[in-house]
């Protein structure tokens, strides 16, 4: 996300460097906003990135072009993940917004720090 208009967002894309209104009747979520499926609940895209990340010692993953590929490597990073309902596009697209994140330096996996206690005054 670039800046907030009106009634729309401008988002540049990754790829192409191409800048785009992003309407309020579109359907967007934001990378944070995704979670995988796991056997006991869900998962942050964010830890997957982090399993991925140590993996691939913070190197990019290489290409994986079957479904069996896939399925080999996520049960590497994500032993539990629910194989009924993450199907191998999803994991496609995870290894490809990883790749891109990494390439663009846009790969946040520091852990976010709880708010600052205030002081309290005596």
């Amino acid at each position: 996300m670039i800046s907030e208009a009106k009634n729309c967002i401008i988002v540049e894309s990754l790829v192409s460097g191409k800048r785009m209104p992003v309407y309020s009747t579109s359907k967007v979520s934001s990378l944070a906003d995704i979670a995988i499926f796991t056997e006991t609940g869900e998962v942050t895209l964010k830890q997957v990135f982090k399993n991925i990340s140590e993996k691939e010692n913070g190197g990019e993953i290489a290409a994986k072009d079957s479904g069996t590929d896939l399925k080999a490597y996520f049960e590497q990073i994500l032993p539990n993940y629910d194989r009924n309902r993450v199907y191998a596009s999803d994991m496609k697209k995870i290894v490809q917004w990883y790749n891109l994140l990494l390439k663009n330096n846009l790969l946040n996996l520091e852990e976010e720090d709880a708010k600052p206690e205030e002081s309290t005054k005596e």
